[in-house]
């Protein structure tokens, strides 16, 4: 398996948002592993187009410089939130640009490439061409107001920059004349049949995103431009040195740059490990990308011989409060803000997770409810079940489980549940998951209740009882941990070393462990402190000032 997150981009750090998306796909790429599936997990930095560009002549640095301290910052985020990339790689690099080389020129053999003179939106104070995104307006399909030159965020129409409404330029906040300049053009128009298969073959895209491509389809596809004007960061068209590819074409050409860089220095042969039979491809991808991951890579992955992706698993944004993500808003809240501030990961993937459907829905990330949810499920019943059996353990039975477990009917309830469980981390729904998993977990909360352990160590002959009492609840916690290890890997690192075991895989649900010595018990992770959460926002409010 091949999996990919989109492309984080260099010109800015990387937010709560972002890692919606990293946490979902994480999620399934850690339950794959450890259902023993080889599974490469990759992506890069978005480096090239206008934006980083002008981005790092406002800071007085070079391009270069800016990425790679992005660069730097990213892989850095990404690891404390536990991402598990096989590889983590850049756009602006050998092997992108080798494979997008190679690839245009495919098209060209192919002819799909064509040129035309197009009327574009010209600064006339920057002294420049206007890339899409830096020029604004009103949608001219639903009149929404300050609309990039793409695509409309609120309908998610896609347009020519010159049929905005009221257009300007982002940069010098002037309205930009129109000139002429010849672009290159990938006919994607003569991928409509292609494409018309290729969405309704199989379970390529969840069917909410097939209704929105078969409307794209129907309304017609528009040849695509895939150059741009210098001055510009990215690779330059071969033998047309005054312009360059545009990002949106490089830009997932990175997926493939990223994988061949790994395969180069682990042994791998790329274009065997891509293009095999046996290989499968899959695109997690925010909503408002959809366009380019459904229709146009698809159309240029098929023209240039590869193998296109098996499924392209969409989702929704991530709100904060309920309000959209905003810098002046005040709800921009960055990774590296969240992890200053006290607050564990661990917890954030859990939210995350609880929140999680196949359905590409948003998600909000409630404070209050963020806290009282983590605090009760996560700390309050599932590591409550450790807390209250190991120390008996260690008092009376130094550390030592249970040679005998007679009545197994609360372990066969857990291990009962796996086909279902696993049925859903398959499915990526993961709050149905995590509800079934708390079920379970209340389920060993009122074993606890039940046998009261607290009484049975007041009476010496109730001592054996205790001890099977108590290895019976190390057993529970050992399997639900199984279950949660995909969301909360750091965290069952940390079981694994308490209870003295291997690292878990999904197999190991069938067993039970007995006469099995444990280390003694430690504090596993912090509930949310109110301070925390006010720490958080004092950190926030101060970066968006």
């Amino acid at each position: 398996m091949i999996i990919t997150c989109a492309l984080p981009y260099a010109n800015g750090s990387i937010h709560l948002g972002h890692l919606v998306e990293h946490i979902q796909a994480d999620i399934w790429v850690r339950f794959q592993r450890m259902q023993g599936k080889k599974c490469y997990f990759i992506c890069a930095d978005d480096t090239h187009g206008t934006p980083v560009m002008l981005k790092a002549e406002q800071l007085g640095i070079s391009a270069e410089e800016m990425i790679n301290t992005a660069y730097t910052e990213h892989v850095a985020d990404l690891t404390r939130f536990n991402i598990s990339y096989d590889e983590y790689y850049t756009t602006h690099s050998q092997e992108s640009q080798e494979l997008v080389y190679q690839i245009f020129q495919k098209l060209i053999d192919k002819e799909k490439i064509i040129t035309k003179p197009v009327e574009q939106f010209y600064d006339e104070t920057k002294q420049m061409f206007l890339p899409d995104r830096f020029v604004k307006g009103t949608c001219p399909k639903c009149e929404a107001l300050d609309q990039y030159g793409d695509s409309c965020e609120v309908c998610g129409a896609t347009y020519s920059p010159t049929d905005l409404i009221n257009s300007y330029s982002t940069i010098s906040m002037s309205k930009p004349s129109l000139k002429t300049s010849t672009h290159y053009f990938f006919k994607l128009s003569d991928f409509t049949d292609f494409l018309e298969d290729w969405i309704n073959t199989g379970d390529r895209l969840q069917p909410e995103t097939k209704n929105k491509m078969q409307e794209w389809l129907n309304s017609g596809l528009q040849d695509w431009d895939i150059s741009r004007d210098k001055p510009y960061f990215g690779f330059s068209i071969p033998n047309d040195p005054d312009k360059y590819f545009y990002v949106w074409l490089d830009a997932p050409v990175g997926y493939m740059g990223s994988l061949m860089h790994y395969c180069n220095n682990n042994g791998l042969d790329f274009y065997e490990l891509w293009n095999n039979d046996n290989t499968q491809i899959y695109h997690f991808i925010g909503k408002d990308i959809l366009y380019f991951h459904a229709l146009f890579w698809p159309a240029v992955l098929n023209c240039a011989d590869y193998k296109t992706p098996t499924s392209i698993f969409a989702h929704g944004f991530l709100t904060i409060n309920g309000q959209k993500m905003s810098k002046s808003r005040g709800t921009f809240i960055t990774a590296n803000n969240y992890t200053q501030s006290g607050l564990s990961t661990t917890l954030y993937r859990y939210y995350i997770a609880s929140k999680s459907s196949s359905k590409i829905e948003d998600i909000d990330f409630s404070l209050d409810d963020f806290t009282a949810k983590v605090n009760s499920e996560l700390i309050g019943k599932f590591i409550n079940i450790a807390a209250r059996s190991a120390g008996f353990l260690n008092k009376f039975f130094a550390n030592r489980l249970s040679s005998q477990m007679p009545d197994q009917s609360l372990l066969n309830l857990i291990i009962g549940k796996q086909d279902e469980i696993s049925m859903f981390y398959q499915e990526r729904e993961y709050a149905k998951a995590l509800r079934c998993i708390m079920q379970l977990t209340d389920e060993v909360n009122s074993y606890v209740d039940q046998n009261k352990p607290w009484v049975l160590a007041k009476d010496a002959q109730q001592l054996p009882l205790l001890h099977i009492t108590c290895s019976i609840l190390i057993n529970a916690f050992r399997l639900l941990s199984i279950y949660l290890k995909p969301i909360i890997p750091e965290l069952v690192v940390k079981i694994e070393e308490f209870l003295k075991l291997l690292p878990l895989q999904w197999s190991d649900i069938n067993t039970v462990i007995l006469d099995h010595e444990i280390n003694p018990y430690t504090h596993l992770i912090s509930r949310v402190d109110p301070a925390m959460v006010n720490k958080l926002i004092e950190l926030n409010n101060s970066n968006t000032k």
